[in-house]
């Protein structure tokens, strides 16, 4: 997959099949449409090609609307939609000027005369241009005079995938990162840079990488205690990971901390993926180390247990 961030930049010999959304997540409903662009540009000896805009609308439509979270970096968005066979991702930066755009001059500067779009595949509740004005209808009535081929995709594909969303944030802000699991097709990841601790956990036996996620609008899973899967370097390693503010030790800023099982290496300054498998309990409060300890081997116990006995 090749990533377009200058529209110019997009080759003018070729014919598309396009599609466009946020497609925060990438999730299984996302990747049905993707799939069924994929097919469609095989088919018809043309290229698929996903449209998306950056930074999400939304923040830039509703400025003081900080409670939006989203499931993917565009970086993860951009891996999860080059495994599902796309040719061409395209990033358009989404400004207050560019969302005033008038519909026929959407069509016809971004889709018809950089993007060579022969089929457009969309969704019967897709709006764009100034004030919404453009959707399905729009383009149905002037198809003919666009000159490419239209193709909605169904109100229950698109429910789907709404609904789908929800679901997922919803289960990810109760800590429910099963569920999220069974909803996206794959475990819920975060990336993030080790950054320097306390290194309270190595004097505790259970030495922790401290992970900053940098994107302040990257959804972080309900505080607790997860069992969890590291990917670095093309490997993965099993672990326990805790959120939150570490009460037993009197803690009041927000805490990402994985605890590697097996593993050795100096992660500092490193950049890892995080996998959540599976919340096994809440973040609580020990009167003491010991007890915490205690604990902690009995956590380990647990998500051992989980990796051995169940299909996480």
């Amino acid at each position: 997959m090749r990533l377009i961030e200058d529209i110019t930049d997009f080759p003018t010999n070729i014919r598309t099949v396009v599609t466009s959304g946020t497609f925060d997540g990438v999730h299984q409903g996302h990747e049905k449409i993707l799939r069924r662009v994929v097919q469609l540009g095989h088919d018809r000896q043309q290229k698929s090609v996903v449209l998306t805009f950056w930074p999400h609308p939304r923040y830039v439509l509703h400025q003081d609307d900080h409670r939006l979270k989203l499931l993917s970096t565009f970086e993860e968005k951009a891996r999860l939609i080059e495994q599902t066979g796309i040719d061409y991702l395209v990033r358009i930066p989404f400004t207050e000027q560019f969302s005033q755009m008038e519909p026929e001059d959407f069509v016809r500067q971004v889709l018809i005369d950089h993007l060579n779009t022969a089929t457009l595949v969309i969704g019967y509740d897709h709006h764009f241009g100034k004030e919404r004005k453009g959707n399905f209808d729009y383009l149905q009535a002037r198809a003919a005079s666009f000159g490419f081929d239209l193709l909605e995709i169904s109100r229950h594909d698109i429910d789907d995938v709404g609904v789908s969303s929800t679901k997922i944030r919803t289960a990810l802000f109760e800590g429910r990162v099963h569920d999220a699991r069974s909803l996206l097709g794959r475990p819920y990841s975060l990336t993030g840079q080790v950054v320097e601790g306390d290194r309270l956990g190595r004097k505790l036996g259970y030495p922790t990488a401290n992970i900053w996620v940098p994107e302040s609008y990257k959804l972080i899973p309900a505080e607790g205690v997860y069992a969890t899967t590291v990917r670095w370097k093309g490997s993965e390693w099993k672990g326990m990971t805790n959120i939150g503010v570490r009460p037993t030790v009197n803690g009041s800023q927000k805490r990402i901390e994985v605890n590697i099982f097996n593993f050795e290496a100096d992660l500092y300054n490193r950049e890892i993926e995080l996998f959540f498998i599976r919340k096994i309990r809440e973040e609580i409060k020990f009167d003491s180390l010991d007890m915490l300890v205690k604990q902690l081997t009995l956590d380990k116990e647990q998500i051992l247990n989980i990796f051995s006995n169940e299909k996480h």
